[in-house]
């Protein structure tokens, strides 16, 4: 295409080392017409927040985001977004840590859709703000349809039918072949076959055999090595050097809240994680998280996230398995409470994020907030269909 008057030069040219060349190309070549509605935000990934000093306010308009400090010395980190950037994080997560933020910082959030998600020392999801969220009487409706005692047990199973295959998966995929591995898969198999051949009649006897499932997958894990340096000057705990199995630490008996190995407080985190995007989801398609089947109704207990997160937890294993078998641990990534109670530091918080997110990426599972909005989407339309 020419221009009268403009002396146009072709993409071939631009293999010239003249810079003045390349100047004219772009200054008086043809431009790509505008393109009506919003900018499109590609790639959107979660920002991560942790240590002391956090910040988040608003100033003439931008959202100014100010990282903590986990070390010392250590250079300040600063975000600064405007609103309808592209470059606006999928959503804002604060780990653990102290910091403060403005009103006016969640009244931005809401208007641009970004969620605000808040993790304690335990790797819980405390709070979520934040987002365009509004109950949808329609989707409450098929929620308190779907407790009815003739399809409660129904769509209660249909999701641990579908973890049972995502753990076996897991086993076959994250797990070297062993005796306990073996083990694992065949009785998770029969239980499989159980649940289709003689469907349970309570959600009572669900959960009885989702617990036989849960502790033959997590036994098969017990033999797996960790790999530890620094031990000379740092002995850690004898059970340090396996997986373990699936328990935690508490003051009562029967809970399983507070991790006392290294592998439950990472799993812990990565729960967490998941459990922040289901509700994120469950809120934006207008469901109330709340009202759950499988999970039982409790103050303050996401039952509807809980039940979601079920089938999503193997692939969440998956990506942990894979970090602790390829990571190498010093024992000042972990401190131990005087209770018992083992926690990462937020150095390893930020090196397990970062590992889920691409990890679960790949599978489908993402920080990506057009992929793992799919999913969810997916299974909520699947509860629909159930309810």
């Amino acid at each position: 295409m020419s221009y009268p008057g403009i002396r146009t030069i072709e993409p071939d040219s631009l293999q010239s080392d003249v810079w003045a060349d390349r100047c004219n190309y772009w200054l008086n070549g043809p431009i790509a017409p505008n393109r009506r509605g919003p900018p499109k935000r590609h790639n959107r990934e979660p920002l991560i927040l942790t240590g002391h000093g956090m910040g988040l306010r608003v100033d003439h308009g931008a959202l100014i985001v100010r990282n903590g400090f986990t070390h010392y010395p250590q250079s300040a980190e600063e975000h600064r977004f405007f609103r309808g950037d592209r470059q606006l994080p999928s959503r804002i997560v604060v780990i653990d840590g102290s910091g403060s933020l403005s009103f006016d910082v969640l009244s931005w959030l809401t208007e641009q859709n970004v969620p605000l998600v808040r993790l304690d020392w335990r790797g819980e999801a405390v709070t979520v703000v934040g987002g365009n969220y509004a109950t949808d009487p329609s989707a409450v409706a098929r929620q308190l349809e779907a407790q009815k005692p003739g399809r409660a047990v129904a769509v209660a199973a249909s999701l641990i039918r579908e973890k049972i295959a995502n753990s076996i998966a897991t086993l076959k995929i994250a797990i070297q072949p062993s005796s306990a591995r073996e083990l694992a898969i065949s009785k998770l198999h029969r239980e499989a076959e159980l649940l289709d051949r003689k469907p349970p009649k309570s959600i009572t006897t669900l959960l009885g055999l989702e617990g036989r499932v849960a502790y033959a997958y997590f036994n098969s894990w017990q033999s797996l090595p960790l790999r530890w340096r620094g031990l000379g000057r740092h002995p850690i705990p004898e059970d340090w050097h396996h997986v373990g199995q699936r328990q935690s630490y508490t003051r009562k008996k029967g809970r399983n809240r507070h991790a006392s190995h290294p592998v439950n407080a990472i799993l812990n985190y990565a729960y967490a994680i998941l459990e922040s995007q289901v509700r994120i989801q469950i809120l934006a398609q207008g469901y109330d998280p709340a009202i759950g089947v499988l999970h039982a109704y409790k103050a303050d207990r996401p039952a509807f996230v809980f039940d979601l997160m079920e089938p999503m937890r193997p692939v969440v294993d998956r990506s942990v398995l894979e970090f602790v078998q390829a990571h190498t641990f010093r024992p000042a990534d972990f401190t131990i409470r005087a209770d018992g109670v083992c926690r990462l530091n937020p150095e390893m918080v930020n090196h397990l994020l970062r590992h889920c997110a691409s990890v679960l990426t790949q599978t489908g599972f993402a920080s990506s907030e057009l992929t793992t909005s799919r999913k969810i989407r997916g299974r909520l339309a699947n509860f629909s269909r159930h309810s």
